[in-house]
């Protein structure tokens, strides 16, 4: 479904990403993994064309994206679910959830998003600033469940969650592994990425180093560890 091949990106002067190639395949969930500041982030928002410069080939379903503007790829069927959630704080939960239009067809029908997070049923009128950190993660991912986008890229998702709130997350990524999403995923939180992903790439300064598959994890969970600094 995604294909990245030789992707650098820049930030202004900063060149973050060297090379970037990995691809994930239609249904699976993949995790980018690596230290603080490894490029991780940078990766995806390349992927959505959210950087100063781009180079190399990112093509999802085949069809070429690194020309594209973002807007343009989001209308493709790419959604990216970012680190800081973008909760918008004067607009009430319905609100948040109705505010992204629907790209194509395939989304989540409110009420499918409300049985996923039954928290959000109950906060339906609280504005965005009086959410909990976990209501705010559901209510980022379950907005861009509604748009018909069929890969969903999702910047460490249980990032100061408590752990009954992380395993509702990974609870819900499995649900939507199982109705046939394709996600990308970024996690500092190794322990929750082995409940919930395929495959794994290691990424180092900027480019992918290491690929692991999850039946072959046991094996190499010290290599792992080594990457990460564990």
């Amino acid at each position: 479904m995604l294909e990245v091949r030789g992707l650098n990106a820049w930030y202004g002067e900063s060149h973050i990403l060297h090379g970037m190639d990995f691809d994930v395949a239609e249904g699976e969930v993949v995790t980018l993994l690596g230290r603080n500041g490894a490029g991780k982030t940078t990766t995806l928002k390349s992927v959505m064309g959210m950087v100063g410069r781009r180079e190399g080939a990112v093509k999802f379903q085949s069809k070429e994206l690194i020309k594209l503007p973002s807007n343009a790829i989001a209308r493709m069927g790419i959604a990216f679910c970012p680190e800081e959630r973008g909760i918008f704080s004067s607009l009430n939960v319905q609100e948040n959830l109705l505010l992204p239009p629907k790209v194509r067809d395939g989304g989540l029908d409110v009420g499918n998003i409300y049985e996923l997070f039954p928290n959000l049923r109950e906060r339906l009128k609280s504005q965005g600033t009086k959410l909990s950190g976990g209501e705010q993660q559901m209510l980022a991912i379950g907005r861009i469940l509604r748009t018909g986008a069929r890969l969903l890229m999702l910047d460490e998702p249980t990032e100061g969650l408590a752990p009954v709130i992380v395993q509702q997350i990974g609870r819900t990524i499995a649900s939507l592994k199982r109705q046939g999403f394709t996600i990308l995923l970024v996690e500092q939180n190794f322990r929750f990425a082995q409940t919930v992903a395929d495959r794994y790439y290691v990424v180092e300064h900027g480019r992918v180093v290491d690929m692991v598959a999850n039946t072959a994890l046991e094996a190499s969970m010290d290599k792992i560890h080594a990457y990460l600094g564990v």
